[in-house]
């Protein structure tokens, strides 16, 4: 009886095993394949604490955004500052100042959007860097500017992920489903914080901040959902599982939530997506496969974690608070 009872249970743990076996290679697999990626050297020197974004402007310029600051500061392409926004002219009209930038965009006219979350405002301004408008949006954690002269931003106190507004502040549509994670309403708004970015022809990408398992979406000009990455492997799970915890013990008290992905950036031209989640950077192509898994190093060698993605056709700009900006090789681009 014994005999048969062993037998059973070791059958029992063999098919067991050999269901799982996949998904154990694949896990093997994603590790065995994550690669070190190396910065190159340090750029625009002068950022470094409180760093948020850094953008491209249409003319090569390039735009870098701390906080707190009254204003971005904008560098050509060889690292000396040549101006700023709001324009020293302009820096003194009543709201034009930023207050605490925390998300910005430049858009082929060189118009700018900033996510100022110390005035609860996204203002825009002109080329010339005087402050065009001012839209009214409680906590604006992200913003992104779309072709025909509109503005989507991202914040935990509206009813979408995506809001989008014309130029003059008008609201246009409302995009994007909130997830429903913890039962209270304080905690569920964090859950739904999200980071945008969006392409050449108007996708908008967000990707959420706390979600257990690593979440992005895609969303077409008119806020249509046509692609989104979600990482269960099993490779996330202690992680998932670690934040899902700390989900529940907040629904008995403050929330301490940490944010899962970091920084997310997009080619504009090929539309793929770059995912950093701490140090660990992931490469994914149009329809969110993913192409490459790598972990991030300084010069000297120390591991950065990415708060902003970069992606220009020749390499990314990754950057950290307070560590600053580096310039990385584009690994799909080497010989």
């Amino acid at each position: 009886m014994h005999r048969a009872i062993s037998w059973y249970v070791a059958t029992l743990l063999a098919v067991a095993l050999a269901s799982i076996a996949p998904a154990l290679s694949h896990a093997q697999e994603q590790f065995q394949f994550e690669s070190p990626l190396l910065a190159k050297r340090r750029v625009f020197d002068t950022a470094g604490a409180g760093f948020r974004a850094i953008r491209r402007g249409p003319n090569g310029n390039y735009y870098v955004l701390t906080a707190p600051a009254a204003a971005l500061q904008i560098y050509d392409a060889a690292g000396k500052r040549v101006g700023q926004i709001p324009s020293d002219g302009a820096a003194t009209a009543k709201g034009a100042a930023l207050v605490y930038g925390e998300s910005f965009d430049v858009d082929r006219e060189g118009r700018v959007a900033v996510g100022d979350r110390g005035a609860n405002t996204v203002k825009i301004y002109a080329p010339n860097g005087s402050l065009a408008t001012s839209i009214a949006v409680s906590g604006p954690a992200s913003v992104v500017l779309l072709p025909g002269g509109e503005v989507a931003a991202a914040s935990p106190n509206m009813p979408r992920l995506v809001t989008v507004y014309d130029l003059a502040g008008k609201l246009i549509r409302e995009y994007g489903d909130l997830e429903e994670i913890a039962d209270r309403s304080d905690v569920n708004r964090q859950m739904n914080l999200g980071r945008l970015a969006t392409d050449d022809v108007g996708n908008t990408y967000l990707a959420f901040e706390y979600l257990p398992e690593p979440t992005a979406r895609k969303f077409d000009l008119v806020g249509y959902l046509s692609m989104e990455i979600s990482l269960a492997t099993l490779e996330f799970q202690p992680a998932a599982q670690a934040a899902r915890r700390a989900i529940a013990r907040s629904d008995r008290g403050t929330p301490a939530l940490h944010r899962i992905i970091t920084a997310i950036g997009v080619d504009p031209q090929t539309q793929d997506v770059w995912l950093a989640i701490g140090t660990l950077l992931m490469h994914f192509d149009k329809d969110g496969q993913r192409l490459a898994t790598f972990r991030t190093y300084m010069p000297g060698g120390a591991r950065i974690e990415a708060s902003t993605i970069l992606v220009e056709p020749d390499r990314l700009l990754i950057g950290a608070d307070p560590q600053g900006i580096y310039e990385f090789p584009r690994p799909d681009k080497l010989p």
